[in-house]
């Protein structure tokens, strides 16, 4: 048995493409074309495939037998017989016998001893000198009346099952039906309808020929005149149950059906277009049609899977892991490459690269340093109760048993060392922020030498080592830098006021000559207090005397504005509803500070935005609020603190502007030297030890051969990407090879099908028993083409016919 010479070399490169994308496990998700076997229950298609095959190998017995999916690839070998399981590598099979006992408990291990389905497939290989080369799908035959333990839905699940292989464009539809059931309500033909409606890939098969009452013939159907379908039916006759059950051989039933087709007369005219035979060759040219109609397809999605992954293959060609120039250059490489990424991260610009979803490390460092360092800094200005208290008591333990007439200039003193010292914390806390930022830069640029986990191990350790000590190294600097503040009271300086003028300073002159400048503006989300918090978006716009806000940032419609005056602020755990971070404003006197609202609760995006407003509303004079053990305890000092008489109010007031104006000086220096300072010990000879002095440190930290060794996962993956790209690169190949030795035979006109009813409840259609020469079809259902010679006469009528010449109805088997 021999099939067509272009096709036999066509289909063993269709078979390895296969094989590059499944059988390698590498997934491309390239739908090859195939051709399904879609019929009812009993309708032969196993008989059909076995003819194929020329073995007796498919599971047999009543109802529904296929529960899943057979993908069965017919692969023409001169060198015997055998069978191969894709799920049992390297494992032949030379007994048939075995082959059907695999697949029946292949199907059992999916769907257990029942008759429920699957649609996990059973791929199957047969090689064999009696067959064409050909990948066929056999599906569960079609039911619609649920039996024994079958799910009520098992109609459903089977059409759905059929559909995920035939309503692929790739997928040519064999659509069995016997000839002894009405055509015309076949549910193969309805299904291929369905998803093939210009009939351009199904092939009707009929079966059952020769079970067909007496004197009837399914000649016209065959000539595809009567019912048509756009490519034909071709006619099989496979063996019967007493067959099957005797064992009988299936060449020699090949042999039988041939002699069939010859002796018959409805068929002698063209026996050569029909049977088995037939049947494998159409199939062949078909499917070469069909296989170059998607080479343009296939190329496409090759080459695009191809070019996504060339870039990341041309590192690979040539790849030697052992060379030491490799192991070198890629060092330097990638050493070169983490100080430009250290770089970038920190200098930031411009550039396609530039992330536009979250800030750079070098953003946050600039936040830290015009927010969060300013926010701590104002968190340690004093509050004004406790000062004015802190004053009292100085004047007082200086003056002694004595009475002052004078005011003491060692209060001031003492009370600006005291608010000096307190300027340590947060010189301190924004070199941890720095450090912590820089450590996270780190981890960012060595990121790309996972491929070298010693490499990266050695390089994070050399790096935060250097880090750890310019850290140690700023505090140090920062902390010699406060002394030196303590170690001398500048109070010629041009900017601080003076005794004459501390008498006479209200303290709020400042604020009033600033004027009610606007500090911030930006969106909150304004919450309503209950269990289930409700929360609008607003426009809020934060001057120095007020905040207000907007219904959009046009600020033309005011909501409400409230003043400043008394108002504290504190953190707020996240709403129930809301996981976002939030913050409220309130009043410390208890009363409403908004409407019938205790407290103002706002909502940020992020804590970095919490972080940042709250720095405003401090530069606004917006302080943080007290603990309760804290108020406590001034609260009971406050007892114990006699009422001050109006000279030492004055002499208090005095010190207290003197204090004030000479902390304006210290914070606005230590503002400005605090961020250089840093920015000097730290972030800029970080760089340029990355720069400069990494790749010494690393040459002297070991063996080069170990610092390169590569991991096991990168090995792993670099085998893997050769492989896709070579497997596709050789798909390519197959397809240019495929374009070139084949032809493709022209695709026959459209038919008039529309008597394939769509999906539905069964419609009255014709028999195919039920024609003969004196009652020709309607015309509407004919097909162009000659008739063709009949070897006999019609038969005469019989008793009971239903018009001239026109034998009674068959009742189906």
């Amino acid at each position: 048995m021999s099939g067509n010479q272009g096709m036999e070399q066509l289909i063993p490169l269709v078979n390895k493409l296969q094989d590059a994308f499944s059988s390698l496990g590498v997934s491309l998700n390239l739908d090859l074309p195939q051709i399904a076997v879609v019929g009812g229950q009993s309708a032969g298609k196993s008989s059909v495939l076995e003819n194929f095959v020329g073995r007796d190998f498919l599971p047999r017995g009543s109802g529904i037998v296929t529960r899943r999916p057979l993908v069965l690839q017919l692969i023409f070998s001169p060198n015997g017989e055998w069978a191969e399981f894709l799920h049992q590598k390297n494992k032949k099979y030379s007994d048939f016998d075995a082959v059907r006992k695999e697949i029946e408990d292949e199907t059992d291990r999916m769907t257990g001893h029942t008759k429920n389905v699957s649609n996990a497939p059973i791929n199957l290989r047969v090689y064999s000198p009696h067959v064409l080369n050909l990948t066929l799908v056999d599906l569960p035959g079609m039911t619609k009346v649920p039996v024994g333990d079958q799910p009520p839905d098992i109609e459903h699940q089977i059409r759905s099952m059929i559909l995920e292989f035939v309503k692929n464009e790739n997928c040519l539809i064999l659509a069995v039906s016997p000839a002894n059931a009405d055509l015309a309500n076949s549910d193969a033909l309805k299904m291929a309808k369905e998803v093939d409606p210009q009939g351009l890939r199904t092939i009707g098969v009929i079966t059952k020929l020769d079970l067909m009452d007496e004197g009837t013939d399914a000649r016209e159907i065959l000539e595809n005149k009567l019912l048509p379908l756009r490519r034909g039916y071709i006619g099989v006759v496979n063996r019967s149950q007493k067959d099957i059950e005797g064992r009988k051989d299936i060449r020699a039933a090949l042999a039988a059906e041939r002699q069939f087709f010859l002796s018959h007369s409805a068929y002698r005219h063209m026996a050569d277009r029909m049977g088995t035979s037939w049947l494998q060759k159409t199939l062949n040219q078909q499917l070469t049609n069909h296989i170059r109609d998607t080479l343009p397809k296939l190329r496409s999605r090759l080459q695009s899977q191809m070019l996504s992954m060339e870039k990341e293959v041309e590192e690979y060609k040539n790849f030697r892991p052992d060379d030491p120039s490799r192991k070198t250059k890629a060092m330097l490489q990638l050493v070169q490459m983490a100080g430009v990424d250290f770089e970038k991260q920190i200098e930031g610009g411009g550039g396609e690269n530039v992330n536009v979803r979250e800030l750079s490390s070098g953003a946050k460092i600039n936040r830290i340093f015009v927010e969060r360092f300013p926010f701590e800094l104002v968190k340690m200005e004093f509050d004004e109760k406790e000062l004015r208290k802190e004053i009292s008591y100085a004047i007082k333990n200086i003056h002694g048993i004595r009475s002052g007439l004078f005011t003491p200039d060692m209060a001031f003193e003492i009370i600006v060392k005291k608010q000096i010292s307190k300027l340590k914390e947060p010189s301190l806390k924004c070199v941890d922020m720095v450090v912590n930022e820089l450590m996270t830069v780190v981890h960012f640029m060595t990121a790309k030498m996972n491929n070298y986990p010693v490499l990266k191990e050695e390089t994070e350790r050399i790096i935060t080592t250097h880090v750890r000590e310019r850290e140690q190294r700023a505090k140090d600097q920062l902390l010699l830098f406060v002394d030196i503040q303590l170690a001398y009271m500048n109070t010629n300086h041009e900017d601080f006021i003076g005794f004459a003028n501390a008498q006479h300073k209200s303290s709020h002159e400042s604020k009033a000559k600033l004027g009610n400048q606007v500090i911030r503006k930006g969106n909150l989300s304004l919450s309503h207090g209950g269990f289930l918090k409700s929360s609008r978006d607003f426009w809020f716009v934060l001057t120095t005397e007020n905040i207000s806000w907007y219904a959009d940032d046009q600020e033309r419609d005011k909501k409400y504005m409230l003043p400043l005056d008394g108002l504290r602020i504190k953190d707020m755990e996240s709403g129930f509803m809301s996981k976002k971070p939030m913050f409220a404003l309130f009043n410390s006197n208890g009363r409403n500070v908004y409407k019938d609202y205790r407290q103002l609760e706002l909502t940020c995006e992020s804590q970095d935005d919490v972080e940042s407003w709250k720095a405003s509303f401090l530069r606004a004079g917006v302080y943080p609020d007290r603990s309760k053990e804290e108020d406590k305890s001034e609260d009971k000092k406050d007892n114990d603190l006699p009422s001050m008489d109006p000279e030492l109010e004055r002499q208090v007031e005095t010190i207290r502007n003197l204090v004030e104006s000479y902390m304006n000086i210290v914070n606005k220096t230590f503002r400005d030297v605090v961020p250089k300072t840093v920015m000097h010990l730290v972030v800029n000879n970080t760089k340029e030890f990355i720069s400069q002095e990494l790749l010494a440190h690393l040459y002297s930290a070991g063996d080069q051969s170990q610092l390169m060794e590569e991991s096991a996962e990168e090995s792993q993956r670099r085998e893997e990407m050769l492989r896709i790209y070579h497997a596709t690169k050789d798909a390519l190949g197959i397809i240019g090879e495929v374009s070139a030795h084949t032809i493709t035979t022209p695709t026959p006109p459209p038919v008039k099908d529309d008597w394939v009813p769509p999906p539905g409840p069964p419609s009255p259609g014709i028999r195919p028993g039920m024609r003969t020469a004196a009652a020709p079809p309607p015309p509407g259902n004919r097909a162009p083409g000659p008739p063709g010679p009949r070897a006999t006469a019609p038969p005469p009528p019989r008793p009971g016919s239903t018009g001239p010449g026109l034998p009674a109805p068959m009742i189906p088997t």
